[in-house]
């Protein structure tokens, strides 16, 4: 049994594999189990900061296990891939916060939504990392297709405008599912299946609710997003454990910063740019460095660059929408003088 932990698997032990996954499943554990026994609990801005806090220390503190166990490099890999993770997964915070008011989830139940996506998320990212790795260890050219994917997707950010938050209560995949599956238009306290009378047969059927609906729609947002931040990852890193490790610890706080940047999403305007700018540097990246030769990247400069790409959208999206925000209420004054020329 102590010489199959120390077998290779996908070029690491199977006791890091092991201890990683043990690790994971206690912090899930610990949160549903403990930080969330009341249901009914709303989790403010305050605590999402706070859980926010303890994720982000916890990837960090792991990034510091992996340089002692696999070197500088693999740490700095491990700590650029992490960051770069978080600030893209901030797009799919926003697209969360649209798809869970969409379909009128409470905001006392939205956390047991996002647990279960994350729980689905932990399953598809390992199955599109184990897809990624393969290609790129045995097809080497998939990094210069992945590095025209992360430059088209960072264009098509930057210039497709002003998105519209659309109807996600009516989209096509809820249209789908509830001509597939029998949906309750209402919400059945946090339940995501319900028995009861099939008004048809009279019988008591399984029924899927609300609830259901938003969990399939988060977790395909996820799959998206994932097409984005995993070529991402792989050119920092093609180490399959530092990838997927940093990849998880990006996402296990993905629910409690979505609770933190929700309540804010019209503050962050101008994020997408940012967002923009840091696929399309990833992706010349690739080009310049790995395709080509020309010049050596350090996962650093990604880790500089991605900070202050991230500080510089966010800083400007808050003095901007500060700046609209307070100049909205003039408007106010031609109103002002036509009530008095009424009068």
């Amino acid at each position: 049994m102590v010489d199959f932990l120390f077998v290779e698997w996908l070029g690491k032990p199977v006791w890091m594999w092991l201890g990683f996954h043990v690790l994971i499943a206690a912090l899930l554990a610990f949160d549903l189990g403990l930080l969330h026994r009341d249901k009914e609990h709303e989790i403010g801005v305050r605590e999402s900061l706070g859980l926010t806090a303890f994720y982000l220390t916890l990837g960090l503190a792991f990034g510091g296990f992996i340089w002692w166990e696999l070197g500088w490099q693999a740490g700095e890999e491990y700590v650029t891939g992490l960051v770069v993770e978080k600030s893209l997964s901030m797009d799919n915070v926003f697209v969360i916060a649209m798809i869970l008011t969409g379909l009128a989830i409470p905001r006392a139940a939205q956390h047991r939504v996002l647990l279960w996506g994350i729980l689905a998320a932990v399953v598809l990212r390992g199955l599109m990392i184990g897809l990624g790795a393969a290609l790129v260890h045995q097809v080497h050219w998939i990094l210069s297709f992945f590095a025209a994917f992360l430059i088209y997707a960072g264009l098509k950010i930057l210039f497709s405008g002003e998105e519209e938050q659309g109807d996600f209560g009516n989209s096509a995949t809820v249209r789908w599912f509830r001509r597939r599956f029998r949906v309750t238009p209402e919400l059945h306290g946090q339940k995501f299946a319900v028995r009861k009378a099939d008004p048809k047969t009279g019988r008591k059927a399984l029924w899927f609710t609300p609830m259901a609906l938003a969990l399939v729609l988060v977790n395909g947002a996820d799959v998206i997003f994932a097409v984005d931040s995993v070529p991402a990852i792989f050119a920092i890193t093609t180490d399959t454990f530092v990838v997927y490790t940093s990849n998880i610890f990006a996402i296990l706080g993905l629910r409690a910063l979505y609770f933190a940047l929700a309540a804010m999403v019209d503050r962050f305007a101008y994020l997408k740019t940012a967002l923009a700018f840091i696929l399309m540097f990833i992706g010349l990246k690739i080009v310049v460095a790995d395709t080509f030769g020309l010049v050596d990247v350090p996962p650093w400069v990604f880790l500089v660059v991605t900070v202050v790409l991230l500080a510089g959208g966010v800083f400007y999206s808050l003095w901007r929408t500060r700046r609209e925000g307070k100049a909205a209420p003039e408007p106010a004054l031609p109103e002002r003088e036509a009530r008095a020329h009424r009068a």
